[in-house]
């Protein structure tokens, strides 16, 4: 039998020598399981046994973030409660596409084209495995399915540089608000918890499939990249800093939806058999009611929130950097409930919030 917790697992050079041995006759007999990776994430799974090309022992899964155990504290909660969403809001979210309308947002754009092709290679996507490129950031057709391994490879390697954008810029703005002696209007703490939220996306993953050290090396690499490029771009420029980001987002929403899509047409069954269960971290912090902590449910909370910072970071682009408050933590006039940047998949425009 399957087993109900997806893992990936990478390979040290002499495994990856017996792995090309072992992936051909384990395919043509039907025992292995999407043997197809790209060299370096793989696990091969064999009637109810594990048979890891890997470095890690099976062992460390079980309890990969072990309670903390002290004399006096019982837990320790989130630093940010999660808003929640209805289940309806979840469903509305769509891939969407802001337009390019200055030289400002098409450099954020053809920079994002790059990043996504960075992606795409390092993560062994296979050409018939990607959607059309005439409509990258909302087709979500694709010729052959990615299997669950892929995905979790997918999820880790996106989530793992997505917090970085709001802690660089949270960070950045609270030094210029001290150093100029002036309030910030309410942007660090949006920001902050932007990156709260993505680095509470990639525990949620981390917990499914622990990355080996060639992916650990990949992550150090783009994240020590990613962090400086983000540190100069918003010193440089933070409007189009935060196009990019939007344009970031988009990418994220577009990948969770075709991931929910491949579960809705059952190409991924393991993530709806009824044995698996999400991780518990995922559980408290998005408080998902009982009998709706599937895969898919998990995916369309994280859905969501991709979705709000794309409309945020859209937003955050089109205002006056240095004077005008966040609008997503103002109290309006006339009892105006705060723009719920969800629902405005291009962001709003200045004049609609300010």
């Amino acid at each position: 039998m399957l087993s109900t917790q997806a893992q990936i697992r990478l390979c040290s050079t002499k495994q990856v020598t017996r792995l090309s041995q072992a992936v051909v006759p384990l395919v043509h007999s039907g025992l292995g399981y999407n043997a197809g990776l790209k060299t370096g994430f793989v696990s091969i799974y064999q009637h109810g046994s594990t048979r890891s090309f890997s470095t890690t022992p099976e062992r460390r899964l079980k309890h990969f973030f072990p309670a903390q155990e002290t004399e006096n504290i019982r837990q320790t909660p989130p630093a940010w409660e999660h808003h929640g969403f209805t289940e309806q809001e979840m469903l509305d979210i769509v891939p969407a596409h802001r337009p390019v309308e200055t030289w400002g947002d098409w450099a954020a754009w053809k920079v994002m084209r790059v990043c996504r092709w960075g992606m795409d290679f390092c993560t062994g996507m296979k050409s018939e495995q990607q959607v059309d490129k005439r409509d990258p950031t909302t087709a979500i057709s694709t010729i052959k399915p990615l299997t669950e391994e892929q995905w979790l490879v997918r999820f880790l390697f996106l989530e793992s540089i997505a917090g970085v954008p709001g802690m660089v810029a949270g960070m950045l703005r609270h030094l210029h608000s001290m150093r100029r002696l002036k309030r910030d209007n309410g942007w660090i703490e949006t920001l902050l918890e932007e990156s709260y939220n993505e680095r509470m996306h990639l525990m949620t993953f981390m917990t499914m499939a622990e990355p080996g050290w060639f992916m650990k090396l990949m992550i150090l690499g783009a994240q020590g990249v990613y962090f400086n490029s983000m540190f100069i771009s918003y010193l440089i420029s933070p409007k189009i800093t935060h196009r990019f980001v939007g344009y970031l987002e988009e990418e994220a929403v577009h990948t969770y939806t075709m991931a929910i899509k491949q579960i809705d047409e059952g190409h991924l069954p393991r993530w709806t058999d009824p044995k698996f269960e999400i991780p518990e971290i995922a559980a408290k912090y998005w408080h998902m009611p009982v009998g709706k902590r599937t895969m898919k449910d998990l995916l369309l909370y994280i859905r969501a929130d991709e979705a709000c910072h794309r409309g945020v970071n859209h937003t955050l682009s089109n205002l006056n950097q240095k004077e005008d408050p966040n609008p997503f933590v103002s109290v309006y006039k006339s009892e105006r409930e705060p723009p719920k940047p969800a629902s405005k998949p291009q962001g709003y425009e200045r004049a609609e919030v300010i």
